[in-house]
């Protein structure tokens, strides 16, 4: 029989539809209910590709006696993280303070007005590794709140009051002391620091669980093409090396599994995420761009197929993940036996089996996970042995794909496919950004001009929250500086105004806007997590807008964000690691350049040859005719003797508009 949550547009909270626990979705109902029998709250919270989060289900949701228990001494409210972030959010900082750790399915206990008091992540069926039995937990935590609810109430109370303490506007940075010295000398420190913590043999940082961390690489690239430290470009290098031969990269089909759990990127949990394939589509394509390595262009083009292939959809934008179980298993579609592949492959199974690792034994429960040991030519050799496996594959139970399209999300993504479509020469990269960026705008956005955070089967709900504004900005940017389309540069001012209406905190950001809903603290998250901080994000952007608005007060507000975390950058880049992107930007004038011409004329694209080419996270660009009013960077700026123009600035300094080519190499080099 179907819970409360039938109706739900979720497809993580559909999942949990039939469970016989009495689930509510968040919300008042499930809130006045707690108040009104005096129950405490049993809050659980993942997300539908969560491999431990279908673990638990299975094992205690389905369970008639677990279920039992529940619906007569608790309140149940299941959460869609992906759906509900700022939930997520506070309830997570939550579990980190009781506990000191975190993690997903995230279970938590509440009082009857929302205060949580105790959690932990996932509980087993049978007591284990140290761990008790969820039975067991649920029936300590009863018998705790019929005999101690004052002791539990006010050690609630006294939580959320640290909360909301730590996550009043810049309280963190402020415990930490601001740090008087120069820009150029704190980001060499922490480049210097994230360089001594790399993993020199398999990259990365950490032990397993290791996470890919694209951010902190985009910034070692940045600070390399500053600096020339090759130490820095190395350790960039080894992880992305790493990464693409291991089993965290789909040697078959292309993109990323969310993180290894070792520290050689060889065994990954198997979800496969929009964000991670986006970030890491970028960071391989600026490498690409920096070191011209054809193993890295490969990554980049197999990584966004793969997107086009399975997570778009037919409406223009990307479905949100892909499920790490197929059947029930954990990573079984992904996973081959010796046996299976000499069968496929025939005389070309011994070679593939060197190339890629292919042993009796496996290396994963008996079986393989493919990781390349060989080199590009051996792996280009093989293509039609890949393809073979592919085809095997595709004929297996396919793992389960949330299609759910969230903005934030989707953001990343156009930047990605933006930027490689004009860098890789792929039309059809290009038009995939501009067909998503035109559904995100259309179909999940009002008349106000607000966002809305997710859409499905054509529903768009929730508020948008502060990184669907800044990472569709972004997005939208990158979009306008590879198509020079007026109408995406005006949609990214338009969002990043509604931002500074409505997200302002007295410094940087809140998550969550003016209206959203009122949790017991508004979350205001400044370190990256798998996705860029919206504030970090928010700074860059607002960064890079002013070029092109010629507005100085985006510049001014980035700069007043940057400033108050800059303690933190230093202390911690490797959680920071976006905001040292937006310092290491801020720290110089950039390079603007405006060229004055029609984009489609030839005389306009050879100038653009120059002007655009290779990897420049320091150049802000912009191209147009005389229609091209809308951006003000263009303004003024005219064709010289019926020939397109290139304008060139850099702080206050600006050159005479040049016409040559090679004159404008030489002003930009």
């Amino acid at each position: 029989m179907a819970n409360r949550l039938k109706h739900e547009a979720s497809p993580y909270l559909l999942q949990h539809a039939e469970n016989p626990v009495d689930w509510y979705p968040w919300g008042e109902e499930a809130l006045a209910r707690a108040r009104a029998e005096d129950k405490p709250i049993f809050l659980s919270i993942g997300y539908s590709s969560c491999h431990w989060c279908h673990v638990m289900a299975r094992e205690s949701f389905d369970d008639m006696r677990v279920a039992a228990f529940l619906n007569a001494h608790f309140i149940s409210i299941k959460v869609d993280r992906e759906e509900r972030p700022d939930i997520d959010r506070v309830y997570m900082s939550a579990l980190q303070a009781l506990t000191g750790s975190g993690g997903w399915p995230l279970s938590v206990f509440l009082t009857p007005d929302g205060k949580p008091f105790y959690g932990g992540t996932y509980f087993p069926a049978n007591a284990r590794y140290g761990m008790p039995s969820f039975m067991e937990v649920l029936r300590t935590i009863q018998r705790a709140w019929r005999e101690r609810r004052q002791e539990l109430e006010a050690g609630g109370t006294q939580l959320v009051e640290t909360l909301r303490k730590h996550m009043a506007p810049g309280r963190l940075a402020e415990c930490l002391g601001r740090r008087g010295d120069s820009d150029e000398a704190l980001l060499q420190e922490a480049g210097n620091t994230l360089v001594e913590g790399v993993d020199r043999l398999h990259g990365g940082w950490g032990n397993g669980p290791k996470f890919p961390h694209p951010m902190t690489l985009e910034f070692l690239m940045r600070r390399f093409l500053v600096s020339g430290d090759h130490d820095l470009l190395v350790s960039v290098r080894t992880t992305l090396d790493a990464m693409a031969r291991g089993g965290i990269y789909d040697q078959l089909g292309g993109g990323f599994h969310r993180y290894a759990v070792d520290d050689h990127w060889v065994v990954p949990h198997f979800e496969k995420m929009l964000y991670d394939n986006a970030l890491l589509a970028r960071v391989y394509l600026h490498a690409w761009q920096m070191t011209d390595e054809p193993l890295y262009r490969l990554i980049v083009e197999e990584t966004l197929d793969y997107v086009l292939r399975e997570m778009m959809a037919p409406e223009g934008g990307f479905y949100a993940t892909q499920d790490a179980d197929a059947a029930g298993q954990e990573g079984g579609y992904y996973l081959w036996t010796a046996f299976e592949v000499d069968a496929l492959l025939d005389e070309d199974a011994p070679l593939f089996s060197a190339v890629y690792r292919v042993s009796e034994q496996g290396n994963f429960e008996g079986k393989n996970i493919l990781t390349l040991e060989g080199d590009l030519e051996q792996r280009q050799a093989l293509e039609g042995a890949r393809q073979l496996l592919l085809e095997a594959r595709r004929r297996r139970p396919q793992p389960a794909v949330d299609k759910k399209v969230l903005a934030s999300w989707n953001g990343l993504m156009i930047a990605a496919l933006a930027e490689a479509g004009k860098a890789l020469m792929r039309p059809d990269y290009l038009l995939a950004a501009d067909d998503a960026a035109t559904f995100v705008l259309e179909a999940m956005r009002g008349e106000d001009g607000r966002l809305k955070h997710a859409w499905k089967e054509g529903v768009a709900w929730v508020e948008g929250y502060l990184e669907d504004y800044t990472h569709m900005a972004e997005g939208l940017l990158a979009l306008y500086e590879t198509t020079f389309e007026a109408r995406w540069y005006t949609a990214a001012r338009a969002l990043m105004d509604i931002v500074l209406e409505r997200f302002a905190a007295s410094t940087g950001f809140y998550d969550t806007s003016a209206d959203h809903e009122t949790l017991f603290v508004r979350p205001r998250e400044l370190e990256d997590n798998a996705v860029p901080s919206g504030n970090a994000m928010a700074a860059l952007v607002l960064a890079r807008l002013a070029t092109l608005a010629q507005e100085p007060r985006y510049e001014a507000v980035a700069r007043e964000s940057v400033a108050t975390v800059r303690p933190l950058m230093a202390e911690y880049p490797l959680g920071f690691s976006q905001w040292l992107i937006a310092l290491d930007y801020l720290a110089a004038p950039p390079v603007e350049i405006a060229i004055a011409g029609e984009p489609d004329a030839e005389d306009t694209r050879t100038l653009l040859d120059v002007g655009a080419g290779g990897y420049a996270p320091h150049r802000v660009l912009a191209v147009g005719g005389s229609h091209s009013a809308e951006v003000p960077l263009l303004a003024g700026k005219e064709p010289v003797d019926h020939a397109a123009a290139a304008y060139v600035c850099s702080g206050a300094t600006c050159h005479p508009p040049v016409t040559e080519p090679d004159r404008l190499r030489e002003l930009i080099s």
